[in-house]
């Protein structure tokens, strides 16, 4: 396996072991398999290092078959944007990609970027908050029978959901994939398990949030938006390390290899970070209902940071979405706008432009202006201003996340048009989110 400095080999990929947060020398046994240190599941990694070391290259040149792949641009994007994706696509077995009207540049590949590989699955493209997505549910409730009692079912949210930093939850979440030995095994992250139970069902920060609105019939509808929390953050972030990845804004993708040893364990680890983030918002949503009363009429689910084993043109691939949604035709999607924004239930349908943007869309209105750019151009009082001009109830949330640091949700769906249908149009009038001290390193 060593063909470069192979004396270097194991003490090099001992230290890889390290890095991803493993004791190199603890023997690893699964059934099947025969009982092994754990350093020997790096060697391929360490492999890749030292011909990076020897001027060879960390990344295995693209195969011709792979390269200039289709590009589909929805909307106008500025040129790093652009370029960005288009480094993305050079590297892999990159098929086809797509750019939605949200875009912008994301850390190794844009948010809003969907690229389609070949046996292959970007560690880079799922990005640190795996499984993050959104979820909206329709209560038989009218708005006219919450109307003069919003400021308390808010206060009562704040009070019961918990928002920000490194949180745990103030009520135990219990659920049964707590009990799932083998997903835990298989991910090698049972060392998370613990942590992972405490804060299943915490919100955290930034965009990330719980929604109150209303639909053109005046029913009620709660929208809340986040994802896996410091269980994604953690599997990615070992995960990347072990694939001899970077974290930064302008670095090639970590892409791997399906079937090798660190892409199944990457991949259950992704998929165990996915069922968490479902968990834990059907957990906000469901505390959420309680607090306001009445049932659940209609439910919208999706993650938009996450990798699917799909089929497209009679090709299986990984299309793997960031700051994207899944919309084949007929599935629904819950998108939001900026803070206190109409948001939209949309559905997927069947044209040319849909096929050519391997059924993905918008997640959200996408920003305009970074976070510290955003601090720095708009006030508070015009902030909250528009607010008060919407009739939207805040509590939390800071300049970071403006309206104002937003385009138009409209705008940007637009562009889309031919590829998804508007099913209804939710108007907020409460939403919470993290107060302006409350940082969170596990937001997407």
């Amino acid at each position: 396996m060593g063909h470069l400095g192979s004396r270097n080999l194991p003490e090099l990929a001992r230290a890889i072991a390290a890095e991803a947060g493993f004791d190199p020398e603890e023997i690893v046994t699964r059934e099947g398999e025969k009982a092994h240190p754990r350093w020997t599941e790096y060697v391929s990694t360490a492999n890749a290092r030292l011909a990076l070391r020897e001027g060879i290259g960390p990344i295995a040149p693209q195969a011709d078959r792979y390269k200039n792949s289709p590009l589909t641009v929805f909307g106008d994007h500025d040129d790093a944007t652009i370029a960005q994706m288009r480094e993305c696509m050079g590297v892999g077995n990159a098929v086809a990609g797509v750019i939605c009207a949200d875009g912008h540049l994301g850390y190794a590949q844009p948010v809003g970027g969907v690229i389609a590989y070949e046996r292959q699955i970007s560690i880079s493209g799922v990005g640190f908050d795996i499984g993050c997505g959104n979820m909206a549910v329709r209560l038989d409730t009218p708005f006219s029978a919450i109307q003069d009692r919003v400021g308390s079912i808010l206060n009562d949210v704040r009070n019961v959901i918990s928002f920000g930093v490194g949180r745990s939850n103030n009520e135990r979440a219990e659920h049964e994939l707590f009990d799932n030995s083998d997903a835990w095994r298989e991910s090698d992250m049972g060392l998370y398990r613990q942590k992972a139970e405490a804060q299943l069902g915490t919100v955290g920060s930034g965009n990330h949030y719980v929604d109150l609105m209303r639909d053109e019939d005046d029913f009620v509808w709660i929208g809340v938006h986040f994802g896996s929390r410091g269980l994604g953050h953690t599997s990615a972030t070992r995960y990347l390390k072990a694939a001899g990845g970077k974290d930064g804004m302008n670095v090639p993708p970590a892409v791997i290899d399906e079937d090798s040893e660190i892409g199944r364990r990457y991949i259950a680890a992704m998929q165990l970070a996915g069922r968490y983030s479902y968990a834990g918002r059907e957990w906000v949503v469901e505390r959420v209902r309680r607090i306001i009363g009445g049932t659940v009429t209609d439910m919208v689910h999706n993650h938009h940071n996450y990798a699917w084993r799909e089929t497209h043109n009679g090709r299986d691939l990984w299309v793997v979405r960031k700051g994207a949604t899944p919309a084949f035709p007929g599935q629904r999607g819950f998108v939001g706008g900026s803070m206190g924004d109409d948001a939209v239930i949309l559905e997927g349908v069947d044209s040319p432009e849909a096929k050519a943007s391997l059924y993905s869309t918008v997640h959200g209105a996408g920003r305009l202006f970074g976070r510290k750019e955003a601090k720095r151009r708009f006030a508070r009082t015009e902030m909250d201003a528009w607010l008060q001009e919407r009739g939207v109830m805040l509590a939390g949330g800071d300049l970071d996340e403006s309206p104002m640091a937003y385009r138009r949700l409209p705008d940007v769906l637009a562009y889309h048009a031919g590829t998804v249908k508007v099913l209804h149009t939710l108007r907020p009038f409460a939403v919470a989110m993290a107060g302006e001290a409350e940082f969170d390193p596990f937001k997407d």
